[in-house]
């Protein structure tokens, strides 16, 4: 499960549409409904939150509005509980590893979106995030 701290924008089609069905996963992790994934760490930060479901909601809200973006229809009633969130923590050293990691593999499965942003000198978080000075997150896989 790949929760990314980036803005989709930044997702090819195969990354958004896999953000997309692990943020559903997600959330019904949240729920108490499924038996697997019960403490993945990236989960952490949403059940860190006032409202885990609410975290989460407003993290899928975002994915909705990229990929409406694009012309997909998602199915944003899938989202249990849509509502404004305070923003969540996430550390720079969290962010620059991730953008690392998703310019390889976007190097390797999607050229052109590699090329329209591997400039990108300082990619911006997922609105749902607050970019914090530190390290990558104790809870990242390495």
């Amino acid at each position: 499960m790949r929760l990314w701290s980036l803005h989709p924008r930044y997702l090819d089609t195969k990354g958004l549409l896999a953000l997309w069905r692990e943020g559903l996963l997600a959330q019904n992790v949240l729920l108490g409904l499924t038996k697997g994934y019960k403490h993945h760490p990236q989960l952490n930060r949403f059940r860190a939150a006032a409202d885990p479901v609410v975290a989460i909601g407003a993290y899928l809200s975002q994915v909705v509005i990229e990929a409406t973006s694009r012309g997909y229809k998602f199915d944003h009633t899938k989202i249990i509980r849509n509502a404004a969130c305070p923003e969540i923590d996430v550390t720079l050293g969290q962010l620059e590893y991730e953008w690392q990691h998703l310019l390889a593999k976007l190097k390797s499965r999607s050229l052109e979106k590699y090329e329209n942003v591997k400039d990108i000198p300082t990619p911006e978080a997922h609105p749902s995030f607050r970019v914090v000075p530190g390290d990558i997150e104790d809870w990242e896989r390495m």
